[in-house]
This record gives C-alpha cells, sequence and structure tokens, in this order.
C-alpha cells in the first residue's frame, strides 16, 4: 500500500511540474517509474518497460509523419487557399468557413494543433483585412480545429482511443468523436451568436480581401498527397485498416516518389508530446501494478455522485489542462480511472465518463496558455495589439472549466 501512495503521489507532482513549468514531463514520469518501480519496489528493468506504449507510439508516429509530409509539401497549404476563397469576402459567413475547415483539417489527421498552425494565421489576417473581430474568428477556429482533435486519424484521437483499449473499452472511437464534435459545435456556434456573428450577415460583402492574389497551382506531388489521404479514410474507415500503419504505407510512397521531403517531415514531428504521453503511460502502468491507479480513482469517486460525476471529471480535468497537456498529460492520466469510476459509482455509462473528460479537457484549450489558443495568438498580423485578444482569450479558457463541466452535466449526465 504504501509503494501505491507513492506512485500517486509521484503523478500528483508530474502534473503539477507539467502545470508550472515548461519540462517534458514524459521524460520526469519515465524517471519516476523507474525510482518507484525498481529502486523501491524491486521490480526489474524490463518490468516496468512493459508498460510502454509500443503500439500506440508507433500509430503516433505514423499518422504525424503522414501528416507532417503533407502540409510540408503544401498541400494542406493548396487546399486552405482554395477554400478560403470560396466564401468571396463574405463576413458573416468568413467565421464560419474557418471553422469547417478546421474541422475537417483537424479530423483527416493533423489534429487540433495542426489544423490551428496551419489556419490561424491566414484566419486572423483576413479577420483584420475585413475590419472583422479578431476574438470571435479565434473562438471559431479554435473549436473548429479542437471538434476535430478526438478523430482516430489525429494524434489526441489516437492517444484517447489506445487509453480507452487499454482499459477493456474498444470500438468507441466514432461515439466519443461524435459526442466531441458535438460541445465543440454548441460552445463555437454559440459564441458566435454572443459575440455579434449574426450582425456580420446584415453587413453583406467585405471586400474582396479573401480572393487577393493567385492561388498556389496544384501539381503532381499534391494530387498524390490528396489521393492517399483520400485512400487512408477509406482504408480505416471502410475496411478498418490499422490507422498508424496505413498512415506509414503512405508516408513511405510520399518518401519513395520524393512528393514530400521526410526528413523535413521528420524535423516537424511532434517528438515531445510522443515522449510525454509515452512516459505519463509507463507511470501510469506502474500505478495500476501498485494499486496506486485505484487511490487515484478514489480521489474522484470522493468528490462525485453518479449524477454529477460528468461535471466533476469535465471541471477537473478542464483546471489541469488549462495549464497542462491535453494529449500528452490530462487524458493519459485521468482516462485509465474510466472502469473504476463506473464500478465504484454503479449505475455510471463509460462512454459517458470518457467524453466528460475528453470535452471537458478541450473546451478550455483556447486559451492563450495552451497550444491551440497560443497559435491563434501567434497568427495576429503586424500592428495589431495583441494584449487585448490574449486578455479575452484567457477569460474565456478559464470560463470554459464552468461552462464545460455545465455541458458535459447536459449531455452525459
Amino acid at each position: 500500500m504504501d509503494l501505491a501512495w507513492i506512485s500517486v503521489g509521484a503523478l500528483a507532482i508530474a502534473v503539477t511540474l507539467s502545470m508550472v513549468t515548461t519540462l517534458n514531463v514524459g521524460v520526469v514520469c519515465m524517471a519516476f517509474a523507474w525510482i518507484v518501480g525498481v529502486q523501491l519496489g524491486g521490480m526489474s528493468t524490463g518490468t516496468i518497460l512493459e508498460g510502454f506504449p509500443t503500439s500506440l507510439f508507433l500509430t503516433l508516429v505514423g499518422v504525424t509523419l503522414f501528416f507532417s509530409m503533407a502540409r510540408g509539401n503544401g498541400t494542406l497549404v493548396r487546399v486552405t487557399e482554395r477554400a478560403v476563397r470560396l466564401c468571396r469576402g463574405h463576413a458573416g459567413v468568413l467565421p464560419i468557413v474557418f471553422f469547417f475547415l478546421a474541422f475537417a483539417m483537424s479530423t483527416i489527421g493533423p489534429g487540433a494543433i495542426g489544423a490551428a498552425a496551419l489556419l490561424a494565421p491566414p484566419a486572423m489576417a483576413v479577420a483584420a483585412r475585413t475590419k472583422g473581430s479578431l476574438f470571435l474568428m479565434a473562438v471559431m477556429i479554435g473549436n473548429g480545429a479542437l471538434a476535430g482533435s478526438l478523430s482516430p486519424f489525429s494524434p489526441t484521437g489516437v492517444v484517447a482511443n489506445g487509453v480507452m483499449v487499454r482499459m477493456g473499452y474498444p470500438g468507441l472511437e466514432w461515439q466519443i468523436f461524435y459526442n466531441n464534435i458535438i460541445g465543440h459545435t454548441v460552445v463555437a456556434f454559440g459564441g458566435f451568436v454572443l459575440l455579434g456573428g449574426l450582425r456580420l450577415f446584415r453587413g453583406g460583402q467585405s471586400g474582396a480581401a479573401t480572393t487577393d492574389g493567385p492561388t498556389q497551382p496544384l501539381e503532381a506531388r499534391h494530387w498524390l498527397t490528396l489521393g492517399l489521404i483520400a485512400t487512408l479514410l477509406v482504408l480505416v474507415i471502410g475496411l478498418r485498416f490499422d490507422v498508424g500503419m496505413t498512415a506509414m504505407t503512405g508516408a513511405a510512397i510520399l518518401s519513395f516518389s520524393r512528393a514530400a521531403d521526410e526528413k523535413e517531415a521528420i524535423r516537424g514531428m511532434p517528438w515531445g508530446v510522443m515522449l510525454m504521453v509515452s512516459g505519463v503511460t509507463v507511470l501510469i502502468t506502474l500505478m495500476e501494478r501498485n494499486q496506486g491507479l485505484e487511490l487515484f480513482t478514489d480521489l474522484l469517486v470522493r468528490l462525485s455522485t453518479p449524477e454529477s460525476v460528468t461535471a466533476v471529471v469535465a471541471f477537473v480535468t478542464g483546471v489541469v489542462s488549462v495549464y497542462s497537456s491535453t494529449s500528452g498529460v490530462v487524458l493519459p492520466a485521468f482516462l485509465p480511472t474510466v472502469p473504476g469510476l463506473v464500478e465504484r459509482l454503479g449505475g455510471v455509462d463509460a462512454i459517458a465518463v470518457a467524453s466528460a473528460m475528453n470535452l471537458g479537457s478541450h473546451l478550455v484549450d483556447l486559451s492563450p496558455l495552451s497550444t491551440t489558443g497560443a497559435l491563434c495568438m501567434a497568427g495576429i498580423p503586424a500592428g495589431v495589439d495583441p494584449q487585448g485578444l490574449f486578455n479575452k482569450l484567457l477569460a474565456w479558457g478559464l470560463s470554459m472549466t464552468v461552462v464545460g463541466a455545465l455541458i458535459c452535466w447536459l449531455m452525459f449526465g
């Protein structure tokens, strides 16, 4: 039992460090797992490393490599240009189009961070040129990207679904993805109305700012990449192919055909996040071995009832996620408690609890302290004062801890 408490304490320290420092918590968790398991628990190093999520890691490598290549060779940029030109400068349509464009980009593979990194600069520039609200544009593009973040093709979706499979809940990826879409769509369009989006439709055209300049042509390498993306979707959705290995094969084709720069794509992959996810998973697996996970679950049970558990877990994960990595720390740490919460509280739906954790932790990510919000800030054109937008996004992100809890209670409670 002492080792169980020590492992819980180690996880608590790791989560705290992820909130107050820039250390890679995956490295810290690996070190803690070795100290607690080997030095204090008398286990072998091999036993500790059995907790390394090999399948999850390879899936992340395959997906992120493929879409890093698609981004690096300019395919995604060209798709974005063509989608934006369809707006024809209409002020009311622009934020909505960027929401769906960010959702589509995030869903097919790059995830929320990749979609926001790709779309935030043109979206914020368009908002500035058309004298629209930068805050409204950030809310729409951020929630659009986050709505697609739990797609089975995106890095965060791979992490969440991998943890759920390990916990004994396979085959839930599309239901969890669907629940996440609903939550972010409600928040985004609620914000659109609240922030005056409907008034933009009465303004008509706002100039041709969105169609300035020629569109970059689609070359053979871009058509090949688009064809591979379409093939990936068909094989994974329709034929249930393994998403990681299918994406790895697509990356190999792009590399062999010289349609993308493999070395540049590898440099652009989120290795830090993958190390973070893997390290936290190793420590969580050690906690399971030592019954520490039961203690961690007990802490959540004490705060919850069967009626309030979805709101509680959404609030707790939201608060932690404001200052920490959602995919790297929050989901690997909290999702493993789902079986225990379902068993201890009774009459609770595992999908509801998991969805509340996923949605609650993602709704706050528009805060400028989180990567998605920070990317929206980074997209502000020169000459625009960033402080006002920073304050608004920070207030929005923090408010989502409470709003997210309420939405999760209404959707899942």
